[in-house]
Parts: C-alpha cells; sequence; structure tokens
C-alpha cells in the first residue's frame, strides 16, 4: 500500500478515475460500510475491528469482526468472525485472543472469544438481563461486565421482583432526572461485575464491586470502555462515576474511583477534590500512574478538557497539558510510558498529538482530518482517520505530518462518485477576531450555485473536517448547493477564551459571525448565489434558526430547522440536563434571573417571522423536547409562513435509522429545492 501524505483540506479515497462519474447520495452514505475503534495486538502485528454493515431490508446495522495483518506488506483485511444474521462488536485483543460480544443465539447477548489467529467462537459468559460492555483484565485473569441493575444488586443476577394482578402502568417519580435523552428512567443504574476467566469461560453471574455508590458507570448515556480502565496486574479496576441523587440533574461532577477488583474494599474516590468532570482513566503501561481529563468549572460539560498525571503510589497529581489551550478529547498511553497520544479539535480539524508525560510538551502528527479513534503499536498509533469526503479508514501514523494508509473499507461503493472540493476562508467577526470557516463547491459546476448555509450544534462544537452520517456536507454539494460552514464565536479548536464567549450571549456574537461570514464567503466565492440562499442547522443551529427568524428574516428563501429551541422558558423546565441550559444562560434558574433567558429567546420575536421554514423534530428527543418543534410550527402556521412539520415517531435528537436518514434527506434538499429554484 502506498503511503500518503497529509497534505490537502481533505482525504481522498485512493481510487482509480472512473469513466463517467456523478456526486455522493445520501443512498450513497447509507449503505457505506462503517469501521469502528480498532484494537490491536501488543506487538503491533495485528489490528481487528467490527465494521457496520447495513441491512437496509430491516432499516438496521449488522456488525462482523475484520482483522488485517500489519506485518505483511500489503495485506488485506479478512474476516475474523462474520456469521449470517449474528453482530459480532466490541473487540479486545488480551493475548492471542479476541474478546467481542455476539447475539448469537438470541436472548440478551454474551461475551465471546476467538484465537487471534482464526478458528471457532468460544461463548464465555451465560448469566441472564443483558449487559452493556464488556473490558477483560490485562492478564486475562478476569473480566468486568457494566450492566443496568438495580442500586446494590450483588450481582448481574435480575432481581425477582412482584407486581400486583391489579397494578396500573404508571411510573412514579420523586426527583428529578426522570428521563434522559431519550429513555425513562426506571430504577437501574449501571453497574460493575467482575467475573473469573477460566478454561471453562467465565462461569457465574459476577461480583458486584461499586458497593454502596449510586450512580451510571460508564457514564450514559454515551460512556463506554474508555470510562473503565485495568491496572496491569488485573487486581484494581479504575472507573468514572457522577453519584446520584437529588443533584444529578444540576450537576457534572463525574469522579474517578479506584476499587479491588475482588470487591474486599468500597472504591476510593480519587477526585474528590475537584467538584467538576474527571473521566477517561487510562493507567499507565508499568501500572504506576494513572492519567486522565480534568474540568475546573463545575456545570459547565463543555469546560477546557486537562490532560492530568497521578502517581498512584504518592497520590501526587500534576497537569501535563494546563499550558496548552486545546481540549483533550481521548487518551492511550505509548508502550513505553513516556507519552501519551492524544486528540484535539484544532481550528477546523481534529489531529493526533503526542504529550511528553514528563515536560508537557505537545507534538501535532497528523496534518489534516478528524481522528475518531487510536490504537497504541510498538511503531506508533493506528488510526480511524476521515475527513469532509472520506468515511473513516486506517492510517498507522509513525512520525509527524506523515501516515501510511492501511484500508480502503468503501473504495469499491465509492468508485465512480466524484466529491466537492473543500476551500478553508477566515474572516474579521464579532470581538474583531478571526473566525473560520469552509466553503464546499459541487464538482465540476461552471457557474453559480445556490447556497446551503450549515450551522452547527452544541453550541460548543465545530464545523470541521470531518465526515458525518447525519448533516454530510458532500451530500449538500452533491444535490447541487455551495455549502458555507462558520465556526462562530463558541466554537471549539480555537481556544477556551473563544469557546466561552458564547455563553449567555446565545444570540449575539455567534449571530454577528454568521453574517459577517455569509458574506465573506459569498464575496469571496464568486461560485456561490447568495440571492439563492438556504439557512439549516440542528439542536443550537436549530435555535439559530429559530433566532435568525426573528433577527435576520430578509436574508434567506428558506430555513430548515431540527430540534431547536424555540421558547428558553419552556426549555428550562423541559429539558434533563438542567447544568447546560443553566450554565448558558449564566448561571442561575430562569425563576431566579428570567431576563437572561429571555433576552435571547426566539419566541419573544415571533411577530417579525416570515421566512418558509421546515421543522423536523423526533419525538423521542429529550434534550430539546417535540414540543419546542410543534411550537414552532405552530408560531409558522398562526403567521400564515409557508411551512412543514417533519416528525420521526422513533428518533432521538439526533436521526440514526437509514431509511429515516433517506426521508430527512428528501424532505431538507425537496424544501431547498423549492424555495431556491431559478425563477
Amino acid at each position: 500500500m502506498k503511503h500518503l501524505l497529509l497534505a490537502g483540506l481533505a482525504l481522498v479515497p485512493l481510487l482509480a478515475a472512473p469513466a463517467v462519474a456523478r456526486p455522493l447520495t445520501i443512498q450513497d452514505v447509507t449503505m457505506l460500510s462503517r469501521v469502528g475503534a480498532p484494537t490491536a495486538s501488543k506487538d503491533g502485528r495485528w489490528l481487528v475491528w467490527a465494521q457496520r454493515e447495513i441491512d437496509l431490508a430491516a432499516d438496521r446495522g449488522r456488525y462482523d469482526l475484520w482483522r488485517l495483518d500489519l506485518a505483511k506488506r500489503g495485506a488485506k483485511p479478512e474476516k475474523l468472525a462474520a456469521e449470517p444474521d449474528v453482530n459480532e462488536n466490541d473487540p479486545q485483543i488480551v493475548g492471542d485472543t479476541v474478546y467481542f460480544t455476539s447475539d448469537k443465539g438470541g436472548g440478551d447477548g454474551a461475551v465471546w472469544a476467538i484465537p487471534l489467529a482464526g478458528g471457532t467462537p468460544r461463548k464465555l459468559t451465560g448469566f441472564q438481563g443483558g449487559f452493556g460492555g464488556f473490558r477483560v483484565a490485562p492478564d486475562a485473569s478476569k473480566l468486568v461486565v457494566w450492566a443496568d441493575r438495580k442500586p446494590g444488586a450483588p450481582s448481574l443476577a435480575p432481581a425477582m421482583e412482584k407486581k400486583a394482578a391489579d397494578a396500573g402502568s404508571g411510573r412514579t417519580y420523586d426527583q428529578l432526572f426522570v428521563r434522559h435523552w431519550d429513555t425513562w428512567a426506571d430504577g437501574t443504574r449501571s453497574q460493575l461485575f467482575v467475573l473469573p476467566l477460566t478454561a471453562e469461560g467465565a462461569p457465574g453471574d459476577g461480583t458486584a464491586v461499586i458497593g454502596t455508590l449510586v450512580g451510571d458507570t460508564p457514564s450514559r448515556p454515551f460512556g463506554g470502555v474508555e470510562e473503565v480502565a485495568w491496572s496491569p496486574d488485573g487486581r484494581t479496576l479504575y472507573f468514572a462515576l457522577r453519584e446520584a441523587g437529588r443533584i444529578e440533574a444540576t450537576s457534572t461532577n463525574l469522579d474517578i474511583f479506584s476499587v479491588p477488583a475482588d470487591g474486599s474494599a468500597a472504591p476510593t474516590n480519587l477526585t474528590a477534590g475537584n467538584d467538576a468532570t474527571d473521566n477517561l482513566p487510562t493507567v499507565s503501561p508499568d501500572g504506576r500512574q494513572l492519567a486522565y481529563f480534568a474540568m475546573k468549572r463545575p456545570t459547565f460539560e463543555a469546560d477546557r478538557q486537562v490532560l492530568m498525571i497521578r502517581d498512584l503510589a504518592s497520590g501526587q497529581t500534576r497537569a501535563v497539558t494546563e499550558a496548552w489551550d486545546r481540549s483533550v478529547a481521548s487518551i492511550a498511553w505509548a508502550p513505553d510510558g513516556r507519552s501519551l497520544y492524544v486528540t484535539a479539535d484544532d481550528t477546523q480539524e481534529t489531529p493526533l498529538f503526542r504529550v511528553d508525560a514528563a515536560t508537557g510538551k505537545v507534538t501535532r502528527l497528523t496534518v489534516q482530518g478528524h481522528v475518531a479513534a487510536v490504537a497504541v503499536v510498538p511503531k506508533g498509533a493506528v488510526v480511524a482517520l476521515d475527513s469532509l469526503t472520506a468515511p473513516d479508514d486506517y492510517y498507522l501514523v509513525t512520525r509527524p505530518n506523515r501516515a501510511q494508509r492501511l484500508t480502503s473499507v468503501n473504495a469499491d461503493r465509492l468508485a465512480g462518485i466524484d466529491m466537492p472540493t473543500v476551500t478553508r476562508f477566515s474572516f474579521t467577526g464579532a470581538n474583531s477576531d478571526t473566525v473560520w470557516g469552509y466553503a464546499v463547491r459541487p464538482a465540476g459546476t461552471t457557474g453559480k450555485v445556490p447556497v446551503a448555509f450549515m450551522v452547527h450544534g452544541g453550541p460548543q462544537g465545530s464545523s470541521n473536517n470531518s465526515w458525518s452520517y447525519r448533516w454530510n456536507p458532500a451530500v449538500f454539494a452533491g444535490a447541487g448547493y455551495g455549502l458555507v460552514a462558520v465556526d462562530f464565536h463558541g466554537s471549539t479548536g480555537y481556544g477556551q477564551g473563544f469557546t466561552d464567549s458564547i455563553s449567555n450571549n446565545w444570540g449575539g456574537w455567534p449571530l454577528e459571525d454568521l453574517q459577517k461570514g455569509f458574506a465573506a464567503a459569498t464575496a469571496k466565492f464568486g461560485w456561490l448565489d447568495g440571492d439563492r440562499a438556504c439557512a439549516l442547522g440542528a439542536s443550537y443551529g436549530g435555535y439559530m434558526m429559530n433566532w435568525i427568524e426573528g433577527q435576520w428574516p430578509d436574508r434567506f428563501k428558506c430555513i430548515v430547522q431540527h430540534d431547536g429551541v424555540f421558547d428558553a422558558r419552556a426549555m428550562a423546565y423541559e429539558t434533563e440536563e438542567l447544568w447546560f441550559d443553566e450554565w448558558e444562560h449564566g448561571g442561575k434558574t430562569y425563576y431566579e434571573d428570567p431576563q437572561a433567558f429571555e433576552k435571547w429567546n426566539p419566541v419573544n420575536f415571533v411577530d417579525r417571522w416570515k421566512t418558509p421554514m421546515l421543522v423536523i423534530t423526533g419525538e423521542k428527543d429529550f434534550r430539546i423536547p417535540y414540543t419546542q418543534g410543534l411550537a414552532a410550527f405552530t408560531a409558522l402556521q398562526r403567521r400564515a409562513v409557508p411551512s412543514r412539520l417533519l416528525v420521526f415517531p422513533n428518533e432521538n435528537h439526533w436521526v440514526l435509522k437509514p431509511k429515516n436518514s433517506r426521508q430527512w434527506y428528501g424532505e431538507v434538499i425537496g424544501w431547498m429545492d423549492r424555495w431556491t429554484a431559478a425563477k
């Protein structure tokens, strides 16, 4: 396989030039193979991963295990475990064995094992009641499983509960956090249970190890294996947990605990002195140090994540990247323990960095693209890398600015597709700060094209150089639109001060940046037709669509608003993670400081609304409840503004199902076509 120098803005698949090119469509995107986080053998020879294929008829993904021999020049990926109608997922290599989850045989799934060299998979666990994930100890003596059980459950065995014959279906609650993301609270918590690994497998129902702690580990809904770590000798577990109680809806205080793997002692809180978030416990190869990240400000979920290292013998802790104004998103130790590999947003990119453990010196290793996952090998690191014009593939990174491409997973599916070109630009935005954006030009265009002006969510996020299976700029370009995105004040990758500037300022500097950015883009790129433009966004981007309706009503031909805040007052009482909404409006509740919420409240300016809007929402969205979308649609209809409502009964804050994704794009692009058509 040839080496690929990461020198362009976007990674381009290594494909033969097709005879007749065509643009990318959502039909293409939904059928792409998706590679997961890779795992590597300790000697660096083998790479194993789960790969998702789409079963469109069933409207879901299915997973197989693949492997690649890194020692063979030009080796091709091959299937390791891939039974029809069976999901094999979450691989981990320990010694010469690959451990993974499988739903073979139905039921709740189990942990299985297969020799790294290939062979017949072997079922290891047999407990009932389902589980969320697992991690094998480095010495292969045991494994830890996390599963939703009632607080204080002594083992994985499901509790026996009697229900009265005349019991109703109602749920009762005595404190907040009654629902989260897309799920109603049912009284269970994600907890850790340790099982022995023997020649017969991992028998029994395991032993609970978190004691009397009440909370979720890993954290719900997105925490996983990265929040649980073993010591090299398999005697100690480290995990992140936010203790629950009446403060759960207003607290970001995740702490890192250690506990004996045999459950012989209660967990010890290693970060009790910090009331903000501590997470990603990662043990050094020699077992003497624990790396993690720490935030400083309680209740602020987008605070800077500083790399910390704790000496486990003395308890001494130091902030390794305090002088580096970037936020660490993932952590992995180098085999020699002298440095760590981390990822962090940096000016519309998410590179891989190496951090010297002693000095904190940071070295950037990849030039461009979004590093989605990292597996450390003796030579360096294998990364899953994607960009605006290429989905994830694996690359071996051994030194700065150069990477060896290992896979071209979607080469056949992308053959014959002409990707757009991406150009980055900057301008002077609010507060006289430099603000960055990019413009995506449809392939083969010669004249002016209509504009899709996309606003990212978060709000502390970024329109960066990454592939998306939801809001994909290349798909909009494939439909004939020049897409423009701006990293307004509040975006990540420009220093914490820039990120902080959106809080209590939702409709101020960000809107100014968007206005100046749109003007800068249409002035710089003559192929953009600024008179035929639609604005679109989700979450905070959806809020901004509602805000633009009242504050910038004459600029766009149409608007697409997905899961956006319409009424800040209702949002303050309806959302679940109260810490977010209250921090973003000055740190107080609505009743303590209503003006902070009303200052940037779109509902107060409905009398100015006149731009045609498509409103989209999911009934399972508890972050920005679907009632916000219904209210916006009501406002539009009552004002006789051309409008359309799209409701997904089986989606949350995101659109995840393949058929729904196709419908979403059909509605969105159809709406834009309707209003931007040349007269």
